[in-house]
């Protein structure tokens, strides 16, 4: 545990990791499961269910089996990260493999990194130089990118376009990790869309374009402004104090900063070591709070949330 934890926050922690519910992690499982069963019989029930309202309830699955991937690689809910993989593997929301998102993500974690260019694979600031290098329409996007509005629309090109730039190098240097990575997703992905044309009313290309696109772009909501430049790491990291459904959907990771320090406690027991010390995590984060997603998209639909350019580099 941090060293800045006191004693009585080291042995709440401590208490609920040891609760009944910190050891058999049944909340995690109890998700699992319905995602498990969910995908499969919204595809079988598609017939019935019509097109439309199947993409409308596949959505926002798909944006909370994005948030169940975070904690799997987070140790969550066994401590066997082979298992962990296993259980997280299935390519339901397509772009990203679980060992591409497992590996940027523990280099995320360096909080003395954080939102700096070149040195924190999810930071969505360019440094001065690359600034100068970028073009006046990807200026324009990548401004366009800093409001909530924006970030629905152009974040997910913007992403898979470095995507597609960074894993091509790669496969072009000959990388066997990247290969081998790549040649397994495609297969399980080439199995996943075997099985929605047989068994669904939707094509590959409908699974593709209007359901996993959108739930990237939510997903995308959550990490619009979840970080910021700061001199200080701790306060880098918001602590969004965002409603229901959005809690449930990113798995409590709105109150980010409380992840960033305890990157190994559980998703539902961030909300009770939050609210247990609430002005301790505002001051530890130099008050970098909001009241919630809407009140971004009221400040900042026209209004950029700040530079796209990172202020120190």
């Amino acid at each position: 545990m941090p060293n800045y934890l006191d004693d009585a926050q080291r042995d709440d922690i401590t208490r609920l990791r040891a609760s009944f519910t910190g050891r058999t992690e049944w909340p995690t499982w109890l998700l699992l499961i319905g995602v498990y069963s969910a995908w499969p019989g919204l595809l079988l029930l598609s017939p019935q269910l019509g097109l439309w309202p199947t993409t409308l309830l596949l959505i926002p699955l798909l944006v909370l089996w994005m948030s169940l991937q975070h904690e799997l690689l987070h140790g969550h809910p066994t401590r066997w990260l082979w298992l962990n993989k296993v259980l997280g593997y299935a390519p339901f929301a397509v772009w990203y493999p679980y060992t591409l998102y497992r590996d940027t993500h523990m280099q995320h974690h360096r909080d003395e990194d954080l939102t700096v260019p070149g040195l924190d694979p999810e930071s969505r600031y360019l440094s001065q130089s690359g600034w100068q290098r970028t073009g006046q329409v990807m200026r324009l996007l990548r401004w366009l990118d800093k409001t909530p509005p924006g970030r629905l629309v152009f974040g997910v090109p913007l992403a898979l376009g470095s995507l597609v730039v960074e894993q091509s190098e790669r496969l072009v240097r000959g990388e066997d990790k990247a290969w081998f990575m790549w040649s397994t997703h495609g297969f399980f992905l080439l199995l996943m869309f075997s099985f929605i044309e047989r068994v669904s009313i939707m094509s590959g290309w409908h699974y593709l374009v209007f359901i996993t696109i959108p739930a990237l772009a939510i997903s995308m909501v959550r990490s619009y402004y979840e970080h910021r430049p700061d001199e200080q790491p701790q306060q880098r990291t918001v602590i969004n104090e965002a409603g229901w459904p959005w809690r449930w959907l990113f798995l409590n990771l709105n109150l980010h900063l409380v992840h960033h320090d305890l990157p190994g406690l559980a998703w539902y027991h961030i909300p009770t070591v939050y609210r247990a010390r609430r002005e301790q995590w505002l001051a530890r984060s130099g008050g970098f709070l909001l009241p919630g997603y809407a009140e971004l998209f009221r400040r900042h639909s026209f209004n950029p949330v700040d530079s796209p350019q990172h202020p120190h580099v």
